[in-house]
């Protein structure tokens, strides 16, 4: 059986009595201490929070869209052109 890493961090909160009610009572469905569930759950939210801003989801017609843009870029517009000129400009001055 692998070994938990050791706990040395502690946070504390404080709970509405209805909310503590239904997290021991969630706890207690689940078989595990109150402590244990909260942090697990604060753990899974964690992740969950973290993928929604690194991950993309896209439907397939945006998929199609991605990939078509990617494949067949679309000509520079002459805003671009201008950009790009001015930044080659501001690179050979830092140079």
């Amino acid at each position: 059986m692998p070994q938990e890493p050791a706990r040395t961090a502690r946070i504390e909160a404080r709970l509405a009595p209805d909310v503590l009610a239904l997290v021991k009572r969630a706890a207690e469905i689940q078989g595990r201490s109150v402590s244990d569930f909260v942090v697990s759950a604060a753990q899974e939210a964690a992740h969950r929070a973290i993928e929604e801003t690194e991950i993309i989801r896209l439907s397939v017609a945006g998929q199609k869209a991605f990939a078509d843009a990617i494949l067949n870029p679309p000509a520079p517009s002459e805003g671009l052109k201008r950009a790009f000129a001015s930044h080659r400009r501001l690179i050979r001055e830092v140079r």
